[in-house]
């Protein structure tokens, strides 16, 4: 082939590539275009997106774990894993954060903080996720066995939770057992239940100061293993007594609150002193109660406003509790429960009580624990609200 046929070849080999590129790239654009409309008119799958928080609720008062530190928020919806089998924590971790929830509270003596680790783990290195690990308020608490060896205790939980820190440390009790000796404390997960057991208050240690674990659980802050510290089931007077020579003070104060025990002292004090109130079983504990025990869920007065807001009896306990100033702790499994007890705080929701509701929810209180140390720990117990 001479030299003029061979540019004229060359030539018409040039045109017909870029009319091929040209053909390609429109049925490229018809293709992207088609996915699009497919993509509009289909359903997205529940377990490939984690949306940006939607809860319009944050509590902003938790205490500075240092002078300079810029004030923190915190969810005020969180998902409860006390009774979550571990069977079920993958999907009701994934599913939760899924519809939204963005605070998760666990602690050792639920025993599954080492699957809910797994789940966090899995969803965090997951492609499809769109959440970081900041994104995301972790919670947990210090068991009874380690007030005396607080960061063995914090380290364990980090272990199990696959985490390098915790939003939130808290104090589950503020009763100290003698520690545990033998425990192996390098595995994942627990092999027994024995953190958990006070030998009918035998274990329990009167010897602890709450200032000697307060002045360990701020060492913590200091090492960056937690940003903020706090308390659960601290009655009034403790709480002042810690607060006498705490060098950082308390974030929050988790306790028992539901319309049966709105603990309105508590509340006016925490509140008073800038400690976040933070309320746990807020539906009245629906699936840990005697059989002779009163129900909240199935109070006339409570089923009454839900009607005539057209909401659940759940929904008007968790929208009481975050009227009154408390963040809530709530256990649900299944993605409907999940969403239902979100829908309080979502953007788009307009449910408020009114002043009569509120009326008529304050005379409900009957000062009714569901959890009583004093059936657990004997006489010793009696010290937590006595």
């Amino acid at each position: 082939m001479g030299s003029e046929e061979q540019t004229k070849g060359n030539t018409a080999e040039t045109i017909d590539t870029n009319k091929l590129r040209r053909v390609s790239f429109a049925s490229y654009v018809t293709l992207l275009l088609l996915l699009l409309a497919l993509q509009t008119l289909t359903p997205s799958s529940p377990s490939s997106s984690y949306p940006t928080m939607t809860t319009k609720f944050l509590v902003s008062s938790l205490a500075s774990s240092t002078a300079n530190s810029c004030p923190a928020t915190m969810p005020a919806l969180g998902l409860g894993s006390y009774l979550l089998q571990r069977e079920n924590v993958s999907m009701a971790i994934s599913s939760a954060l899924q519809l939204g929830y963005r605070r998760i509270d666990c602690a050792p003596v639920y025993f599954n903080e080492d699957a809910i680790g797994d789940a966090l783990s899995e969803i965090l290195a997951s492609d499809q996720n769109n959440i970081s690990r900041s994104d995301i308020f972790v919670a947990s608490k210090l068991a009874s066995p380690f007030h005396t060896q607080v960061e063995r205790g914090l380290r364990k939980t980090l272990m199990d939770l696959r985490l390098d820190y915790l939003d939130l440390y808290m104090i589950h009790w503020p009763v100290a057992f003698v520690p545990i000796e033998g425990l192996d404390l390098t595995r994942r997960g627990w092999v027994d239940e024995v953190i958990d057991e006070s030998d009918g208050g035998n274990r329990i240690d009167p010897s602890v100061s709450v200032h000697d674990t307060w002045k360990q659980m701020e060492d913590m802050v200091d090492l960056g293993l937690v940003k903020h510290i706090g308390v659960s089931n601290f009655p009034v007077m403790l709480l002042h007594e810690l607060m006498s020579k705490a060098r950082i003070a308390p974030a929050v104060n988790q306790v028992e609150i539901h319309p049966y025990l709105q603990q309105q002292k508590l509340v006016d004090y925490c509140q008073k002193r800038g400690v976040a109130v933070q309320a746990y079983s807020p539906l009245g504990t629906p699936g840990y109660h005697e059989s002779d025990e009163p129900r909240v869920m199935e109070d006339s007065v409570l089923q009454s406003i839900a009607s005539a807001h057209g909401k659940s009896v759940a929904q008007v306990c968790l929208q009481w509790a975050i009227q009154r100033g408390a963040s809530v702790v709530v256990k649900a499994t299944s993605p409907s429960h999940q969403r239902e007890n979100l829908g309080v705080t979502l953007d788009d929701s307009s449910f408020n009580l009114t002043n009569e509701d509120m009326d008529a929810i304050s005379k409900l209180d009957r000062d009714y624990r569901y959890f009583r140390p004093e059936e657990w720990w004997g006489a010793l117990g009696m010290a937590v609200f006595e």
